[in-house]
């Protein structure tokens, strides 16, 4: 018996795992729910529980003889939207409820998942966005080619910068004003840029488009508690961008 409840705490620490870093990754609060029950049942449990906001994650779990087990955990969620680790994910869960893995196999499968990988896909990807959209938006090649440039120092900021802060909100506060400071003295060197435009494309980097877009979609899945939080985080992460860029620009143009 003693073993059996042992096996049954650990797999719901690895479950608790799992979701924070679904969570993590950006799924969607009914995504993140489903998926942890479906595993639990999976695993034996005759019939699992699970509550998940943007900012805890509480799972309980009810044994075959009736007896409740109840893990919570606190979410540092940070809003970052990692498809990759989504992916990968998904397909551990689907491979969990078709053919339960041992368990220390299932935490060595997260422990991969988790590891860091190489972001040049990030940093190309972000290249590529910023420069074009600074020229969709009618600014010229030379714009384009600075917002690309400003977009390796966004990553940069990103990678290295977002655990010094205690929320998105205060990151991204920092980022932008960075960032805006840099293009608003590029461009004094520079006369012939054009800032708004420079600017345009790097704010498409850091807009929160799929936060809203999840916030709404938690809301029509039912889940509004969870939703409202992502929606108002979203309204403040779009403030807070706006005041980084126009504090950059209030500062150089002093």
């Amino acid at each position: 018996m003693e073993t059996a409840k042992y096996d049954e705490n650990r797999l719901l620490h690895l479950l608790l795992d799992m979701g924070e870093m679904l969570l993590a990754s950006g799924a969607e609060i009914n995504r993140v729910e489903d998926t942890l029950q479906r595993i639990g049942r999976a695993y034996g449990a005759a019939k699992m529980n699970v509550f998940v906001i943007t900012s805890s994650i509480v799972i309980t779990m009810e044994r075959t003889d009736g007896e409740l087990l109840t893990h919570t955990r606190r979410v540092n969620y940070t809003g970052s939207t990692d498809f990759t680790a989504l992916e990968q994910l998904n397909a551990l869960s689907r491979n969990c409820c078709i053919n339960p893995i041992p368990l220390d196999q299932f935490q060595r499968r997260l422990q991969e998942i988790a590891e860091p990988r190489g972001r040049w896909d990030l940093y190309m990807g972000s290249i590529l966005a910023a420069g074009s959209f600074a020229v969709f938006f009618g600014g010229t090649f030379a714009d384009g080619v600075v917002a690309a440039l400003v977009a390796v120092l966004i990553c940069f900021i990103q990678q290295k910068a977002t655990k010094l802060f205690a929320n998105t909100i205060m990151f991204n506060l920092f980022c932008s004003f960075v960032v805006g400071t840099v293009i608003c003295l590029t461009v004094k060197v520079l006369p012939v840029l054009n800032m708004d435009k420079i600017m345009i494309g790097d704010i498409m980097l850091l807009i929160p488009g799929i936060p809203a877009t999840n916030s709404i979609r938690d809301m029509l899945m039912g889940d509004t508690i969870s939703g409202l939080m992502r929606l108002i985080e979203s309204i403040l992460w779009a403030g807070a961008l706006a005041c980084g860029f126009m504090a950059a620009i209030w500062m150089v143009r002093v």
